[in-house]
């Protein structure tokens, strides 16, 4: 176990490449299990959940390759085995998404229940309700087991536009008989890699993009199968958001390398109305220094707020990274998390360093500054909430420590080192 040394109050300034698309990058290491021949996915973040995806791969009996950093080769025609294992499932939530490909495989399924962040209730009704659309059975009783003798296209609403339900959904339908249509569909970008990968596979799908995909289906046809692939990821625009929001509070300037520019407008309204904005060159966008960091009231002076929504809104992921910037510059906001009860709870540590938040229930917080942030000791209860932590220890007078940094590591490549590049005083120390 290990854990941050952090010391406060030194701006971050330099240029840093984005990492791949941790959301990306793991329904694509489970869409490897449809492919008859090898598969390489290109940058590839190096971070836990993406080991752990890769050891079930191994364990299932597939042949896995790492040439080179954040290139992986996967070979899954040996795999014979489709159970999950209950060890490695626990140590991820993306690890359901093995369902539908191994469900459009062999017939079957053994999936134990998920693991992953603590942030309230995250139900995977919408996973059985669509691969039972399909065809398939399920028995429910400490895990899921899903079943069928052949997956059949169909017409299916999604009861929510979940990610993972949208993506476990379009595995299967890509190996189903006939063809399928999936409405209420999600559409972030990580949801248009898996479905370009497949693609690029051989599988027949449009609306790429939109909240209805029409998928053609090969069981049956005259592609049965669906081939190797070489196929890079786009940037993670969560990693984006964040380097935006801790360059922005830290008072320095930044230019972020690879970035995709469509990704990025839904975090610009949201930063737009806390006074901070940056500049596009080609792929490359720079976060000056000297930001107005004021809250851009709505007409009539009304507080405004920043709150998350499906695709195209602002991404629930960064709600705590919003939290935090909010803290920092001038006006009141309010935080508006919908998805999860939970997510909010952990602001009783800004509090703890001084800043002055109202929290109204499990999903809103109302928030005042600036106020200078003093340092604390702080344990991460997830990874984006972890990651604002990190952000806050930044901006705060005095040396933070942050334990249980496991659950940051999982979505944020070589973090602390990367961030040590760009004048952070951050240290990865044993916790003993």
């Amino acid at each position: 176990m290990y854990r941050y040394q952090i010391e406060g109050g030194f701006p971050i300034k330099g240029r840093i490449k984005a990492s791949g698309n941790k959301n990306a990058a793991l329904p694509c290491i489970a869409a490897t299990l449809l492919a008859r021949s090898p598969v390489t996915l290109r940058n590839i973040p190096e971070i836990e959940d993406v080991q752990v995806m890769f050891e079930v791969l191994k364990i299932l009996g597939a042949e896995v390759e790492h040439p080179e950093p954040n290139v992986w080769r996967v070979d899954a025609v040996g795999v014979e085995r489709w159970e999950v294992p209950a060890e490695l499932a626990r140590k991820v939530r993306a690890s359901i998404l093995f369902a539908g490909p191994l469900l459009a495989r062999f017939g079957r399924v053994s999936l134990p229940p998920p693991g992953g962040d603590v942030i309230g209730r995250r139900r995977v009704d919408t996973h059985l309700l669509a691969l039972q659309e399909l065809g398939a059975r399920v028995d429910v009783d400490r895990g899921f087991r899903f079943t069928a003798n052949k997956l059949v296209g169909a017409d299916i609403f999604l009861d929510e536009a979940s990610v993972t339900g949208t993506e476990n959904v379009v595995m299967a339908a890509s190996l189903a008989q006939g063809p399928s249509v999936i409405r209420n569909a999600a559409s972030e970008p990580h949801v248009q890699d898996l479905c370009r990968l497949l693609v690029a596979m051989g599988a027949k799908i449009e609306g790429i993009g939109s909240n209805v995909l029409r998928i053609g289906g090969h069981g049956g046809g005259s592609r049965p199968e669906l081939g190797g692939a070489d196929y890079a990821i786009g940037p993670d625009y969560m990693e984006i958001g964040s380097f935006v929001g801790l360059t922005a509070v830290t008072r320095g300037e930044l230019v972020i390398e690879g970035v995709e520019p469509e990704d990025l407008r839904p975090l610009k309204v949201g930063f737009g109305r806390l006074g901070i904005g940056w500049e596009l060159e080609g792929r490359n966008l720079l976060i000056p220094s000297g930001q107005s960091m004021k809250v851009v009231a709505d007409l009539g002076g009304q507080i405004p707020k920043v709150d998350d929504a499906p695709w195209p809104g602002f991404p629930p992921d960064l709600t705590s990274i919003m939290a935090v910037v909010a803290t920092q510059v001038e006006g009141t906001v309010l935080i508006h998390e919908k998805m999860f009860e939970s997510r909010m709870f952990w602001v009783d540590k800004l509090i703890g360093m001084g800043a002055r938040i109202v929290l109204c229930d499990p999903h809103r917080a109302v928030i005042s500054g600036p106020v200078r942030l003093t340092a604390s000791d702080l344990a991460s209860p997830d990874v984006r909430a972890g990651m604002a932590m990190v952000i806050a220890a930044l901006c705060a007078e005095g040396t933070s420590t942050i334990s249980n940094v496991y659950q940051i590591e999982r979505g944020y490549e070589r973090i602390s080192e990367r961030l040590r590049g760009l004048g952070a005083r951050i240290t990865r120390v044993d916790a003993g």
